[in-house]
C-alpha cells in the first residue's frame, strides 16, 4: 500500500496524487462557484456622481433550494455613474454563489519559512484577488496577478503562484527577487476570495438584494433600489477536480509541455484554459474526407449548456494561438449529437416477481417492477462516463448485462439498436445538409445483391416534413447502388402506412460504409417535430455493429426519451410451457417500419408534434395489456439537447 502511493497511477490518497501532479507542473482545478448575471437600478440619487456596490455579499436566495440557503457575492467593488435622471444602473453584473472572505498577512523577516495559506476548503481560485500594501498603514496598494508559467516574469513582475496542499486548501507563493518581485518586511498581503458550494449552487434564479451600496462620498444608500432581476438560472458550479481526472490530465499536460502539436495536446490544454469544458475532441484536418491540411478542429461540450457562444469560441482560439505551431489554423466548431435508441424485449420468470405492483393509480395504469428496475438501470448507464463524451462508446454487451442484472427475475433480453441524428432545417430557403454518423450502416439483406432479387432500400427512417411544391408530408428513403456501399436518397409519401409513393429521386447520396448522408439543395417549409422552438427532422439508421462509437466531433448520448422496454414472460423458465410450444420469439433486427413516428398518409393529418419530456422515472406508466407482454414504454429524460445538422 505504501509503495502504491509513490506513483500517480496507483496512488489513492488525494494529498499524494496532488503532490505527484505538482512534480510535473499540474495544478488541479479548484471548486467552481456557480454564476448568475444580475441587474438592478438605484433611483433618487440627485447631486451624486456615482454609486459603488461593495464587494462581498450582494444577494441571498428568496426561497430554500434543496433544504439549503445560498448567498451570492462579488470579489471586487463595482462603481457605476449616476445619469442625468438620478439613476444608477447596474446591468449584467456577475454574482458568484458563495461567501466572500479575506485573509491578511504581514511579511516578517523573522519567519523565513512564512507561508500564505488560505484556511478554508471550497475556495474558487478564479475569484482570488491579491493586493500588497507597503505597510499596514500605507494607502498604496499594488495588485498581484496569478501566473502559471515563468514566461516574461522578471524580478519586478508582481505575480503570485498557487498550489493545492492538504485538506483541499491552497497556498500562495510569491517571487524571490530573481523570478518575480519579492515580498519584504513590513509588506501587508491582503487576499480576497469566494468559498462556494460548487455544483449545489446551480439552477438558482430567485434571489433578493442583500448587498451594500455607498455613494462616492461613502454615504450608505438605503432607498430607491429596484427589484433585482437575473438572466436565467445560475450555472457553472462544479466540484473540485477529482482524483481520476488529475491522474488523466496531469500526465497529458506534462507531455504537451505547454505547446500544442498533436490533437492530444489540444485536448489536454483546453480544460486548463476553459475549466467549464466537460469533454473535448480535437483532430487534424488531414483526417477528414476530403482532407483539410493545416487545420485543427476542436469541439467542446461545456458543463452547462450545449454549445459555446461565438465570442467564447473566438477567445479560446486566441488563447490557444499562444501554444500552436505557426501556420496551423484553429477552428472551434459546435459539437454534433449522436443519439442511441435501444429497443429491448426483456424476458423474466413470472414466479420470481408479481406481474404488477402498486395497482391502479387512478389513471388506469399499473407498474411493472421488472420494467421499472430495467428503466432505472438504463438511466444510470445513460449517465455514466462511458457515454456523454467525445470518444464515447456504447457497449452492446454491457448494456444487455445492465438490463439482465437490474432484477433477479430477468432471464434474458433481446435488444435492437438504432442511431439517430437531428437535422435542423433552415425553413423556407434552399440549403444543403450533411449528416455524419461515424458508424457504418446496416443494410437489409446486406449479404445478397440486387441481382439476386434481394429486397433492399428503406434502410434509413425519417420523421415527416413538408417541402416547397408539395402539399403532402414527405419522408426520406434510400436505395443502394449495385456495390452496396453507396446509394441514392429519395423523397416519398405514404398512400398507407406500408405503401410508399416516390415523390422525387436523387435528392442526395448516402454512404453506408462510413455512415454519411448528404442532401442536395432542398427547401423545407415545415416539420412534424418541434423540440422546444426548433423544428427538426429526425433521421435514424441501424448500425452495422451494435457497439457504437462517438467519432471526432460526435457526442454520444443514449436517448432515454426514445428508449423502449417491453417485458415478456419467459414461459420456459416460468415452467408454464416447458416444451416451448408457445414461446414468444423476439426478432434480433428491427426493419419493418418505413418512417419514424406515426405515419401520415396522403390526405391525412399534417399537424406538428412537439417533443415532450417526462420529469422522473417514477412517472413512467404503460397501459394494462395481456399477462404475457406489456406495452411499449418510453423512458423519461430530464432534458433534451438538439444536435447540429453539420457533420465532420
Amino acid at each position: 500500500m505504501v509503495t502504491n502511493e509513490i506513483f500517480i497511477d496507483s496512488a489513492t490518497l488525494r494529498e499524494n496524487v496532488v503532490s505527484l501532479a505538482r512534480n510535473i507542473g499540474y495544478l488541479p482545478r479548484s471548486r467552481r462557484a456557480a454564476r448568475v448575471s444580475a441587474s438592478f437600478t438605484v433611483s433618487n440619487l440627485s447631486d451624486i456622481p456615482s454609486v459603488t456596490l461593495k464587494k462581498g455579499l450582494v444577494a441571498v436566495t428568496s426561497q430554500r433550494f434543496g433544504n439549503s440557503d445560498f448567498v451570492f457575492s462579488i470579489p471586487e467593488d463595482i462603481t457605476v455613474p449616476v445619469n442625468s435622471k438620478g439613476v444608477a444602473q447596474f446591468f449584467d453584473i456577475v454574482l458568484y454563489e458563495g461567501s466572500y472572505l479575506e485573509q491578511s498577512f504581514t511579511v516578517s523577516s523573522r519567519n523565513p519559512d512564512q507561508k500564505f495559506i488560505l484556511p478554508n476548503t471550497g475556495v474558487d481560485t478564479t475569484t482570488i484577488n491579491v493586493t500588497v500594501n507597503e505597510s499596514s498603514t500605507s494607502t498604496i496598494k499594488n495588485t498581484y496577478k496569478l501566473y502559471n508559467s515563468l514566461i516574461d516574469v522578471g524580478p519586478e513582475t508582481r505575480v503570485y503562484f498557487i498550489q493545492e496542499i492538504d485538506g483541499e486548501r491552497y497556498e500562495l507563493l510569491f517571487g524571490d527577487g530573481i523570478i518575480a518581485k519579492k515580498l519584504e518586511e513590513p509588506n501587508e498581503v491582503n487576499i480576497g476570495y469566494i468559498v462556494s458550494s460548487g455544483s449545489s449552487g446551480n439552477s438558482i434564479s430567485n434571489i433578493t438584494f442583500a448587498g451594500s451600496l455607498v455613494t462616492n462620498a461613502g454615504t450608505p444608500v438605503t432607498q430607491g433600489l429596484s427589484f433585482i432581476t437575473v438572466e436565467g438560472a445560475s450555472i457553472g458550479g462544479a466540484p473540485i477536480e477529482s482524483i481520476d481526472s488529475i491522474k488523466k490530465y496531469g500526465p497529458q499536460v506534462y507531455a504537451s509541455q505547454n505547446r500544442a502539436v498533436t490533437a492530444a495536446d489540444y485536448e489536454a490544454l483546453i480544460p486548463r484554459i476553459y475549466p467549464e469544458a466537460e469533454s473535448v475532441s480535437a483532430y487534424g484536418g488531414e483526417e477528414l474526407n476530403p482532407p483539410q491540411y493545416g487545420k485543427v478542429f476542436i469541439s467542446i461540450k461545456p458543463v452547462n449548456g450545449v454549445f459555446l457562444s461565438n465570442c467564447l469560441k473566438d477567445n479560446l482560439s486566441s488563447e490557444l494561438a499562444k501554444y500552436k505551431v505557426a501556420g496551423i489554423r484553429i477552428d472551434v466548431i459546435d459539437l454534433s449529437y449522436l443519439f442511441i435508441e435501444p429497443s429491448s424485449n426483456v424476458y423474466y420468470n413470472s414466479n420470481l416477481t408479481p406481474t404488477t405492483l402498486g395497482g391502479d393509480d387512478g389513471t388506469g395504469m399499473v407498474s411493472s417492477p421488472v420494467r421499472d428496475d430495467a428503466l432505472k438501470a438504463i438511466a444510470n448507464y445513460a449517465n455514466s462516463t462511458e457515454l456523454n463524451k467525445f470518444g464515447g462508446r456504447f457497449k452492446y454487451s454491457k448494456y444487455q448485462s445492465v438490463i439482465d442484472k437490474s432484477n433477479s427475475a430477468i432471464t434474458s433480453n433481446i435488444t435492437n439498436i438504432q442511431v439517430r441524428r437531428d437535422l435542423e432545417p433552415k425553413l423556407n430557403q434552399f440549403a444543403e445538409y450533411e449528416l455524419c454518423y461515424g458508424n457504418r450502416f446496416r443494410l437489409k439483406n446486406h449479404c445478397r445483391t440486387i441481382a439476386e432479387g434481394a429486397m433492399v432500400g428503406f434502410n434509413i427512417r425519417s420523421s415527416g416534413f413538408k417541402i416547397s411544391g408539395s402539399a403532402d408530408v414527405v419522408y426520406l428513403g434510400d436505395l443502394p447502388n449495385a456495390n452496396m456501399e453507396t446509394g441514392e436518397i429519395f423523397l416519398f409519401k405514404l398512400s398507407s402506412p406500408r405503401s410508399p409513393v416516390i415523390v422525387k429521386r436523387n435528392i442526395g447520396v448516402i454512404n453506408y460504409k462510413i455512415g454519411e448522408i448528404m442532401l442536395n439543395p432542398i427547401k423545407i417549409i415545415s416539420t412534424q417535430i418541434t423540440k422546444g422552438t426548433t423544428p427538426v427532422v429526425e433521421i435514424s439508421a441501424i448500425p452495422y455493429s451494435n457497439d457504437v462509437i462517438g467519432l471526432q466531433d460526435l457526442y454520444l448520448q443514449l436517448d432515454l426519451n426514445n428508449t423502449v422496454v417491453n417485458t415478456v414472460i419467459d414461459q420456459i423458465d416460468s415452467k408454464t410451457d416447458v416444451s416451448g410450444t408457445n414461446y414468444i420469439v423476439s426478432p434480433s433486427f428491427d426493419g419493418n417500419q418505413l418512417v419514424r413516428g406515426a405515419p401520415v398518409s396522403i390526405g391525412g393529418a399534417n399537424g406538428t408534434t412537439s417533443a415532450t419530456t417526462p420529469s422522473t422515472i417514477a412517472q413512467v406508466t404503460t397501459p394494462v395489456t395481456t399477462s404475457q407482454v406489456t406495452g411499449i414504454v418510453q423512458s423519461p429524460s430530464t432534458s433534451y439537447s438538439s444536435g447540429s445538422t453539420s457533420g465532420y
